[in-house]
Formats: C-alpha cells, structure tokens, sequence
C-alpha cells in the first residue's frame, strides 16, 4: 500500500506547542509487546510525563495502565489520539474523536496518512499531525 501525501498537517511550532499543552495521550493500537513501535512510542511519551490510555482489543493492562477497548470507553477527557493503525481505519477513528467532543490533537504515526479523516478532524477544530512519529517529534524540541 502506498502512502498518501499529507495534505492536512502541523507545522513544527504547532507540534512543539501540541507537546505543551497537552496531558492525557489514548494510543490506539498500543501493543503489549515490547519490541513493536507503538510500546516504544508510549512507553517514551510516558517517561516523559503524558498521562497514556492504552486502546487495544485485548490485555487488561500495557505500561501498568488499564487498557480501554475502544476510545468511546474512556470515561475522562482524553488531549491526543496517537494512531497506530492503518490509514482505512482513520475515517471512524476521526468520528470516534468527533463523537467524544474532547479530543485536541488527531495523530496518524509515520506511514499513515489519511487525508479525508484528517480534514475532517481539521474542521472537527482539531489539531492534525500526519505520517509522523510522536517520539521522533516530542524527542526533537
């Protein structure tokens, strides 16, 4: 599959202003295994402070915190939805985000790019970042 162009995206400044302001992080697509992106990507982002909501179908807990099957089962306000799942998925994950009302930031990691969901969370007044890793990003400023 070919990755699209990011047509919606932040820019750096909006990225380094995303990291400050935000506290609560529902990584979806978070593995309980250690060796693949998305444990790396969290667990960073945990030792760095943010507050991180595992969303994955299986597993009671991932970095020692209660996993949520899906992101409309989070009973608390959730800042940025970090995407680890494939660009197709990106549509419902967009209204999912939409339906919660709370969601500041729409984050699709490095390799997914979904610019239709992406426009939507845009115009949803959510902050978007396309294809590009939130550890690389948070680790740069």
């Amino acid at each position: 599959m070919e990755c699209e162009f990011p047509s919606v995206n932040s820019n750096k400044q909006e990225i380094k202003e995303i990291f400050e302001s935000i506290k609560t992080i529902a990584v979806l697509g978070l593995s309980p295994d250690e060796t693949k992106d998305s444990h790396r990507v969290a667990k960073h982002l945990q030792d760095a402070g943010y507050k991180i909501i595992p969303v994955y179908p299986k597993e009671e807990t991932i970095l020692g915190e209660k996993v949520y099957k899906s992101l409309a089962d989070i009973p608390f306000a959730v800042d940025m939805v970090n995407i680890f799942r494939k660009p197709d998925a990106l549509d419902p994950i967009a209204d999912a985000c939409i339906a919660r009302g709370d969601v500041k930031v729409f984050w699709s990691q490095k390799g997914i790019v979904n610019n239709a969901a992406a426009q939507k969370a845009k115009e949803a007044g959510m902050k978007v970042v396309q294809n590009m890793c939130s550890m690389v990003e948070h680790r740069s400023l």
